[in-house]
């Protein structure tokens, strides 16, 4: 246990988000994604919803915002327009820790190559469809 930080970043994943670097993006994904398959590097956090690991993450890493998109969800199927339940509470717990970047929705082929790419991917235990984000890492600036 450490202060000021979140018990379920386990020790496996506060290497990786440390070891990632400006630009680099973590896939946060529900239960039924195929993060075995796509991911690079598969961090598992059983028996946790995707909206609880990504407040957590959000706590410590840094969001990009050296470009006009830096954090991204999936859609219903083909429909950018389409907010479940589990999207208005992503975008809820983006905007609480980053509020002026937007939660941008990526179609199905564009959501899965982007994480085919990313630096690693984090496999919930998120029941609902579509539970799924990437996030980008930005910087810290230097005090000063």
């Amino acid at each position: 246990m450490l202060k000021g930080i979140d018990p379920l970043l386990s020790p496996e994943l506060l290497a990786t988000l440390r070891a990632m670097g400006h630009g680099d993006e973590i896939a946060l994904v529900d239960g039924n994604y195929p993060g075995l398959e796509h991911g690079r590097r598969l961090i598992r956090l059983d028996g946790h919803g995707v909206i609880r690991v990504l407040d957590a993450v959000l706590s410590v890493l840094p969001i990009d915002d050296f470009v006009p998109q830096a954090i991204f969800r999936a859609t219903v199927r083909q429909d950018r327009d389409a907010v479940d339940p589990v999207h208005a509470e992503m975008i809820e717990c983006c905007a609480r820790h980053v509020p002026d970047i937007k939660v941008v929705p990526l179609l199905p082929a564009e959501f899965y190559e982007r994480v085919k790419q990313a630096h690693a991917l984090i496999q919930t235990s998120e029941p609902r469809l579509y539970g799924n984000i990437i996030l980008r890492k930005g910087v810290i600036y230097p005090k000063g």
